[in-house]
């Protein structure tokens, strides 16, 4: 019995999906468990996996489109069966056909060569195609890539493939070696934004243009949290302790602080309302290479230092396996991105709206001190605090950060309390 596959539902927020890649064609074998196709939502990029066992009978989508959820896309069954009662509802339109030309246009036309180039494939290789232009390309036994496109944004539609059979192309004899000429090097390459990209893309610039904002850096002194954690290091595995980090300690340590400053543990909605939030919800940044991600702890506010040394991990693997649900990259009330590991010695963070604030995390530096008319050496940690001056103002701001610093240079102290 033929079963469809649909374009799941992953979180509640997102709309549709694009297919990036296909690994299964029509006439594959599908066992359970075998990798489908690729998509890709605006944050995260998620693989497919086949639930029933069966032949690929056919795809109804290609690599490159944005396909709602909830739609089919391809159908898995027994060879031979029909798949016309799974097709999507709504498919994609074909561009009317060209006006006829005048006779001795049209006897021209069809007496010239036609070209033997591939006009349809883009740099990126993939055929952009409508699936009935598909369909009949395969019933008619004729090579797509030759075909021009005439649909929107460079898309072969079915009269296009209508076209190609009446004119099949005429293959030019292979090139001599006199005549091979090498192609000259592209001086440079376009290449789409990735969903991702353009989400992070948006997300910034409605950051910049609709916040006042204003960054404050300090610094603190990491010898306590330095020592606190080479203590860990040395007993962790006896006490069944994770691998907790220095940034570890600082999400910790800004958690227990925010409780105190409800005005950056908030969300600007409009001008007009603000959302308070009663338990501590940190996004912490994370660097792929699909592009920067923010997923969410929950209520870090009410978890232990190794309860959130833990679940930061396993956000982070998520995240750069592409395998996050979307859900986990939303609800954050305050958000801390740590650069200090590439040597930033200060920055000036972008706030992720709707939140009014985020802490950028420095490297550490080497300071002296005055001790007694003494120059002591001692290992500092900056900290770059930036808010939307609409909801905070510079004082409260300020107050927070020193109090930040306090508890990490005091961080057993915090942990008591």
């Amino acid at each position: 019995m033929a079963t469809p596959v649909m374009m799941p539902k992953v979180g509640i927020s997102v709309e549709s999906c694009v297919i990036t890649k296909w690994h299964k064609a029509k006439g594959d074998a599908v066992k359970v468990g075998d990798l489908l196709f690729t998509y890709e939502t605006d944050k995260s990029t998620i693989d497919e996996e086949a639930t029933v066992e069966g032949t690929m009978l056919g795809h109804f989508f290609e690599e490159g489109d944005d396909v709602p959820c909830m739609t089919n896309v391809c159908v898995i069954g027994t060879e031979g069966e029909s798949i016309d009662e799974f097709k999507p509802a709504v498919e994609e339109e074909d561009a009317p056909a060209a006006p006829e030309a005048p006779a001795s246009e049209a006897t021209a036309a069809q007496s010239a060569p036609v070209s033997t180039a591939p006009a349809a494939v883009p740099a990126d290789g993939r055929l952009k195609i409508s699936p009935r232009a598909r369909l009949l390309a395969e019933k008619a036994g004729v090579d797509p890539k030759y075909a021009a496109a005439t649909g929107a944004e460079g898309r072969i539609c079915e009269t296009d493939i209508r076209a190609l059979i009446a004119n099949p192309p005429v293959m030019a004899e292979p090139a001599t070696a006199a005549e091979t000429v090498a192609a000259p090097v592209p001086a440079y390459r376009d290449e789409k934004l990735s969903g991702i990209r353009k989400a992070i893309a948006k997300s910034m610039f409605t950051s910049l243009s609709t916040m006042a904002q204003l960054t404050h850096n300090t610094s603190f002194d990491a010898t306590e949290i330095l020592a606190f954690r080479k203590k860990i290091k040395a007993n962790a595995e006896a006490m069944g302790l994770s691998n907790i980090t220095l940034n570890d300690i600082i999400l910790f340590a800004v958690a227990r602080t925010l409780k105190h400053y409800p005005m950056l543990n908030a969300h600007m909605l409009d001008d007009t309302t603000m959302r308070f939030f009663s338990g501590v919800h940190l996004g912490v940044a994370v660097d792929t290479e699909r592009g920067l991600m923010v997923p969410t702890i929950f209520d870090a506010d009410k978890k232990s230092l190794n309860e959130i040394s833990l679940e930061a991990k396993a956000l982070a693997k998520e995240c750069q396996a592409g395998s996050i649900n979307p859900d986990k990259l939303q609800g954050a009330s305050f958000t801390v991105s740590n650069l200090g590991s590439f040597g930033i010695e200060s920055f000036t963070p972008v706030i992720n709206p709707p939140q009014v604030g985020i802490l950028g995390v420095d490297t550490l530096m080497t300071r002296v001190r005055d001790v007694d008319g003494t120059a002591v050496p001692y290992q500092a940690m900056g900290l770059s605090l930036t808010y939307d001056h609409r909801a905070v103002d510079g004082g409260p701001a300020s107050k927070f950060l020193r109090e930040l610093g306090r508890n990490l240079e005091n961080f057993s102290l915090l942990m008591i309390q």
